[in-house]
């Protein structure tokens, strides 16, 4: 026998504020496999940064490709201004052998790239060979050559068309076998690579085009270039011709930041998007001037100094990037800068006031948390300076005090609790802010948000973070945020791609924590690009043209969370239907978010007072067997985002709602 549950809207109240579209905002960061993942470039170690692998000195990723037994390599210094090192590599002409490097790559196909070779070589070197390569096989899938044509560092740009895709190929730059030879002498046989680089020609702002294309469907409103690595990143490192950038490490995630995604690749990749970029500064290694200049450079005119800059790199025009935000989680022991709340308060206030002199108009955001022992100190000293406060709010086991001996279901309620923990943190905050008249005026930005099962994929490789019942909890917290919009103003999915536990997008066979998970290329499909259940919900919120929302009143059965320690919110009562509903900004659509966190089928009736629907509505439905199922390069459409047409009266009766399951139900007013 199903339960029952009534839904009423009172279609007449509609909230005076408006829902901001940045409310339903993603988020960038250079964490683990993130840029890798998003970038449009199959190669890496392309500026030969890495520690050699192997016995021989070849950097990192690479490996020797040559059958001759004398073929010599080395790592020496790059080519003037660049960064990374060069490779050496020395042919001996009595080996009569093919002589270079080689990697693995997953290769998109028939498909062009784009090929950059940075090279010198001795004089009598005249040909060097691009060639990809099925690595089981041994089929040719695509070939070039290139004329070395000076003995000295020079650029060499070429296309390269690969016949067919290719998960297990093999990219080779070598000196072919049947080159003429040369006598043996000190300077004969030695080529020295500073680049090599292949970019799908496809690619968009050098993103892959997949990426581009599923992130548009999302409607973000807002995009957040920020994280723990921002605090020791230094931006004026990652301007300027791409390969004169500096190979930086990733003190945060260790590996190395990407140069390839710098202010101009990020501002690009926004204005592809349509969306409104949100920076981050580095508050913690940097300084007030350092941000300011960095603003400068965004927002000045041509004649200002880093302006000028900018035009030098061939952006005339100001970006007018308008939201800036100090600090990324500074109470926190893993961020470079970490400090109290006092020292971080006046820390606020330098940097606000370097800031806005730099550009008046723009923006501030600062490092808010959900403990008010840090808010209220920062809110004290430099509220007046700001206009946002952040929270950061990951929801998972730890609240609770469960592990993976809980029952799966008990950990699966306290997943889906997730919006009474929001509700909690957002309420306390907004009475520290309210408290006083002086900094009254600042609104939240929930800059980072996701599920966080502790303990994660670090211990059990397995990928949590993209299950239903993730994206059921996900759903609930959008629902949430809602209902707080006239206080929230601004949310930012955790994280776009990869990178995080729970990238929305998945690109590739990796499993959430690639370190403990099963290597990328394991299933032979790291060419896949997908999203999972929670991609289709956050597509599903920001694209209902939300503009005001509307009271609710649901009356259905409750569940309780069995706790094993003491938790800020009251869990022996949660509502199976978290509902919240909005119209749009002509009054003519009615859109009712109803998440199902209960276990079962539930039929539910629905009452729009005040709104005279069309016959037809339209109902969205993202469900699926079990809370735990996923999508994956296996079944990437295993969960979708489907819908159907449900005649409005059948809502006076009720309407069946699946388990574990989020729903949109559209109502048109009648014409």
């Amino acid at each position: 026998m199903n339960k029952n549950a009534k839904i009423t809207v009172d279609c007449g109240g509609a909230s005076e504020h408006a829902v901001n579209p940045y409310l339903f905002g993603h988020f960038v960061e250079d964490i683990r496999d993130h840029m890798e993942a998003m970038l449009a470039f199959p190669l890496k170690d392309m500026d030969f940064e890495s520690e050699s692998e192997t016995k021989r000195e070849i950097s990192g990723s690479w490996y020797a490709y040559t059958n001759g037994r004398g073929t010599k390599y080395a790592l020496e210094a790059p080519a003037p201004k660049h960064s990374g090192r060069a490779q050496r590599i020395r042919a001996m002409s009595d080996d009569e052998a093919y002589a270079g490097i080689a990697q693995k790559a997953a290769l998109k196909g028939p498909a062009d790239y784009t090929v950059k070779v940075v090279a010198r070589a001795s004089v009598e070197l005249k040909e060097l060979i691009v060639e990809a390569a099925d690595r089981r096989t041994g089929e040719t899938l695509g070939r070039v050559s290139i004329a070395l044509t000076s003995h000295n560092w020079r650029e060499y740009e070429t296309s390269l068309s690969v016949s067919r895709a290719c998960a297990d190929a093999e990219l080779r730059v070598y000196i072919p076998a049947d080159h003429p030879r040369w006598t043996d002498h000190v300077s004969t046989g030695m080529l020295w690579l500073d680049h090599v680089s292949l970019l799908a020609a496809d690619s968009i702002a050098m993103v892959k085009r997949e990426v581009i294309d599923m992130t548009r469907d999302l409607n973000a409103g807002m995009m957040r270039l920020s994280g723990n690595y921002i605090s020791a990143y230094h931006w004026e490192h990652g301007i300027g011709p791409v390969l004169e950038r500096p190979v930086m490490y990733n003190e945060a995630w260790g590996g190395w930041t990407s140069k390839y995604f710098g202010t101009d690749e990020f501002i690009a990749f926004c204005r592809e998007l349509g969306v409104e970029p949100l920076i981050s500064v580095n508050d913690g290694s940097g300084t007030p001037q350092e941000a300011a200049e960095w603003i400068q450079y965004c927002n000045g005119d041509a004649d200002t100094p880093m302006g000028a800059l900018r035009a030098a790199n061939g952006h005339p025009e100001p970006y007018g990037v308008k939201y800036w935000e100090i600090g990324n989680e500074v109470w926190g022991q893993w961020q470079v800068g970490t400090c109290t709340a006092e020292e971080f308060a006046a820390r606020t206030v330098s940097f606000a006031e370097a800031m806005k002199a730099a550009d008046p108009s723009i923006a501030l955001l600062a490092c808010g948390h959900y403990d008010q022992e840090w808010n209220k100190p920062v809110l004290e000293q430099a509220g007046e300076r700001i206009d946002y406060l952040t929270l950061h709010i990951y929801h998972g086991y730890g609240p609770f005090g469960m592990n993976r001996d809980t029952p799966a279901e008990d950990r699966y309620k306290a997943i889906s609790a997730f919006p009474e923990f929001t509700r909690h943190y957002v309420r306390e905050t907004t009475k520290s802010i309210k408290a006083n008249p002086k900094h009254a005026h600042v609104k939240i930005a929930v800059t980072e948000y996701n599920t966080m099962y502790y303990p994660n994929t670090i211990r059990k490789g397995l990928p949590n973070e993209h299950t239903l019942g993730a994206a059921v909890a996900n759903a609930a917290n959008l629902n949430e945020m809602l209902r707080g919009s006239d206080m929230v103003h601004i949310g930012s999915f955790s994280d776009l791609v990869n990178g995080w536990l729970g990238g929305c997008i998945r690109v590739g066979d990796y499993y959430a924590d690639q370190y403990c998970g099963k290597q990328s290329g394991w299933s032979g499909r790291p060419l896949d690009v997908y999203g999972t259940p929670t991609y289709e919900v956050l597509k599903l919120y920001a694209n209902r043209g939300l503009r005001h929302m509307l009271p609710v009143r649901t009356e259905s059965d409750t569940f309780a969370v069995p706790a094993l320690k003491k938790t800020p919110v009251a869990l022996d009562a949660l509502p199976e239907l978290d509902v919240a509903a909005g119209v749009s900004g002509a009054g003519d659509t009615v859109t009712v978010f109803i998440v199902n966190r209960g276990l079962e089928e539930v039929n539910a009736v629905l009452d729009l007072a005040g709104f005279d629907a069309a016959e037809e509505t339209v109902l969205y439905e993202i469900t699926g067997d079990s809370y735990d199922a996923i999508n994956s390069v296996f079944e990437p459409e295993n969960i979708l985002c489907r819908d159907r047409v449900v005649p409005a009266a059948e809502w006076q009766s009720g309407v069946p709602l699946r388990p574990s399951s989020v729903y949109a139900a559209v109502f048109q007013a009648k014409v």
